[in-house]
């Protein structure tokens, strides 16, 4: 009985085929990589420096268009500009959080503001509504919102005449 060689087994046949013109695109192969990690480099330093000139453009002409008024700001809050503004911008980063965790959003159609002021008009206006307020405790809080409203609405009224109490007359 003849066995079988090794390379009979191996016929050309059990082989898989290629395709003559195979192509392996490679991402990180290339005749020199530091090249084209120079040449991207540089043109992320070239982008850096045009957004730059772009923003130190539109800064000037920020100052152009309320410079006089802003520097005048600045100049009359003397050493209270810098930690008034680093707590302004602590406040803003405050209230993105808030924003973004509350999911807020502006109301998106008219349909949504009248809805929203009907919904309280037609509870304010119902007696049956405030019978159920004040079985189930809820007065207090009504009454803190209202009072908050009030209060922001006071606020308002001394920033509007400039002054805390009455109009100045002079």
């Amino acid at each position: 009985m003849v066995r079988p060689t090794l390379s009979a087994l191996r016929a050309p046949t059990a082989r898989p085929r290629r395709l003559p013109q195979q192509r392996r695109f490679a991402s990180t192969s290339s005749p020199n990589p530091t090249t084209t990690t120079e040449a991207a480099q540089k043109k992320a330093q070239d982008a850096l420096a045009s957004a730059q000139v772009t923003a130190q453009k539109a800064l000037d002409g920020a100052k152009k268009i309320g410079g006089s008024l802003g520097e005048r700001i600045g100049s009359m809050l003397g050493s209270y500009r810098q930690p008034l503004t680093y707590n302004l911008s602590v406040g803003r980063e405050l209230l993105k959080q808030v924003y973004i965790a509350e999911r807020l959003q502006p109301p998106t159609s008219l349909s949504q503001f009248t809805n929203a002021y009907s919904t309280i008009w037609s509870r304010a206006s119902n007696p049956s509504y405030w019978r159920e307020v004040v079985k189930n405790g809820q007065w207090a809080k009504i009454g803190i919102y209202g009072l908050e409203a009030y209060g922001i609405f006071k606020i308002g009224e001394i920033i509007g005449r400039r002054h805390l109490v009455g109009y100045s007359l002079n």
